[in-house]
């Protein structure tokens, strides 16, 4: 076909079409290929080495990579049942507010304007063993005598992690389930104040399930985030106390870039994207069941 006789609306998408293949499509093929080879960044000819599903056989018997694997799934479990726990109080305190809501719900998202990097060097100080706010607060109030040191302790460095997660992402519960306070109609609640229902009850059966796919909407967006987590564990303890919150893309950007291991690190990560992908199947098919459910209510 000649160039001139492109249909216009193709012209129009060539440089879009251009940009992702040289940003997306290109690395990403790239990485799957070299997955099957041996390739290290100290040896570039290694990259043509090809070894087959070797480094997938690697990945599926490394103790390491499943051990960072659980301790991924575990962060995420936690992580999100907790945000989605504070941010439905959030929300529900919020909706509640008649002067000055427009300033909460502001104040709300400037958690999660933060990068993640600035919130784990500010968490990072925060759980500072000598200087941090937590230790002061509690020596300063008589709780503990002794510096307790947070990331240091594997399970106490593991709560600092949560911690941080916690506090940089319950925002994006909170806005998600306001909105559906706000799309609520109101005659459902009515009717069930007129039938005697108490307000735990009503909130039981009427305002939560209608709160459900906005739940899940956040869990599906939030477990994407947790599943690559990297930047505020980098930051906070390195993987460490001795691989204690290694997860799995800490691992492999230790894999890849410390031990030059790029072919072996791309297979692990090619297999940490199931994890993503289970979650997100398993959310979405939640958010149409709560919803199909809902249409039934209705």
């Amino acid at each position: 076909m000649k160039l001139g006789k492109f249909p216009p609306w193709l012209a129009l998408l060539m440089p879009a079409i251009v940009l992702l293949a040289a940003v997306v499509l290109v690395p990403l093929v790239l990485s799957f290929y070299s997955s099957f080879t041996s390739y290290k960044l100290t040896k570039p000819d290694t990259l043509y080495n090809w070894i087959g599903t070797f480094n997938y056989q690697k990945a599926a018997g490394d103790i390491y990579f499943w051990t960072a694997f659980g301790r991924t799934v575990l962060l995420l479990t936690v992580a999100l049942n907790l945000e989605m726990v504070l941010g439905l109080g959030l929300a529900l305190m919020v909706s509640k507010v008649t002067r000055g809501q427009r300033l909460l719900r502001t104040m709300m998202m400037f958690p999660m304007m933060f990068s993640p990097i600035l919130v784990g060097f500010q968490f990072k100080f925060i759980f500072n063993d000598n200087v941090g706010l937590v230790n002061n607060t509690l020596q300063s109030l008589g709780l503990t005598t002794t510096a307790i040191p947070w990331l240091v302790d594997a399970h106490l460095a593991m709560f600092s992690i949560i911690s941080a997660e916690i506090w940089t992402s319950t925002s994006v519960f909170a806005i998600l389930i306001l909105a559906g306070l706000y799309a609520m109609p109101q005659d459902p609640l009515e009717a069930a104040k007129v039938d005697g229902c108490t307000p735990l009850q009503s909130f039981r059966f009427v305002t939560l399930p209608f709160l459900m796919p906005f739940i899940y909407i956040a869990m599906a967006i939030r477990s994407l985030d947790v599943a690559r987590a990297y930047d505020i564990v980098q930051i906070m303890t390195n993987g460490g106390p001795a691989r204690r919150t290694e997860l799995l893309w800490t691992l492999i950007g230790r894999t890849g870039y410390v031990d030059a291991k790029m072919g072996y690190a791309n297979a692990m990560g090619y297999i940490s994207i199931l994890l993503a992908i289970f979650f997100t199947v398993y959310f979405f098919r939640k958010l149409t069941a709560a919803r199909a459910e809902l249409g039934m209510a209705l």
